[in-house]
């Protein structure tokens, strides 16, 4: 099923990105997270190709341009051919469609089929609310929605999603875990930190697993993708918990012109 922990994509792309998932893969990783928007599958892929990379999980988000019945199968099948998987893990929608320009539900039905199909074997969304959650699971069923992918971090910890996910077993993915960097920054993840002889990332990772989220870090340097690896093996207390939880801001940080009108 999906993996608690993965390597995120967003902002990464070309023979970097692809050296990147390569190393990921080496030291373990079994989770990649990428986008048709990102303009990277390609370069994921090939990263796949050349790795033993069976085992590894794959998730790609359709964009919100192409949510029509027919565009979502032929976009799939175009990232499948990028990621040079016969059969993609797990494809979200990335963003519900504006003013419900294409009704979710042709958009769930779409993907039903893909996977009927054998192109996906998973499916789910992404950035969805509480009133977008509780449609796809009147259409769909709660069982066929393996994840809601939104933004978690310390600072925006979109707690009435979370909460309508969990009432649901509907698994939440949490993007941009480590809030663009301002984690280093933090004084109360860098106590923590030093407590645990770890870093604010490892915490705010850590924090996040400790959730039962699946974390998904980005970063450019190999030296990253091992600290983020092995936040894994991080246990905070229940003091350390509590502390993170205060730091809630609700600071959102990704919030496009067609993002919906949030909770």
């Amino acid at each position: 099923m999906l993996p608690n922990f993965g390597m995120g994509t967003f902002r990464l792309s070309g023979p970097a990105l692809t050296d990147l998932v390569t190393e990921a893969i080496d030291i373990g990783y079994r989770h990649v997270d990428t986008a048709q928007f990102y303009d990277n599958e390609a370069d994921v892929g090939k990263a796949l190709a050349q790795t033993d990379s069976s085992d590894v999980f794959v998730t790609t988000k359709v964009w919100y341009e192409r949510l029509k019945y027919q565009q979502v199968l032929d976009s799939l099948k175009e990232s499948s051919s990028k990621l040079q998987r016969d059969c993609i893990d797990l494809a979200l929608i990335h963003w519900p469609s504006p003013h419900d320009e294409v009704p979710l539900e042709e958009t769930l039905d779409a993907l039903t089929e893909a996977r009927e199909r054998g192109l996906i074997k998973h499916f789910g969304v992404s950035n969805f609310t509480v009133d977008l959650l509780n449609r796809a699971v009147n259409h769909v069923g709660a069982d066929n929605l393996l994840t809601n992918q939104i933004e978690v971090h310390p600072f925006m910890q979109n707690r009435k999603v979370t909460k309508a996910c969990a009432e649901h077993g509907i698994k939440v993915t949490a993007y941009l875990p480590l809030a663009k960097g301002a984690v280093m920054d933090n004084s109360t993840l860098q106590r923590i930190a030093v407590e645990h002889d770890a870093s604010p990332a490892q915490v705010a990772i850590a924090w996040e697993l400790h959730k039962g989220y699946v974390s998904i870090p980005s970063t450019t340097k190999v030296s990253h993708l091992r600290s983020n690896f092995d936040a894994q093996q991080l246990q905070l207390t229940d003091e350390n918990m509590a502390d993170i939880e205060a730091l809630d801001q609700r600071d959102r940080l990704i919030d496009p012109s067609f993002a919906p009108d949030w909770d």
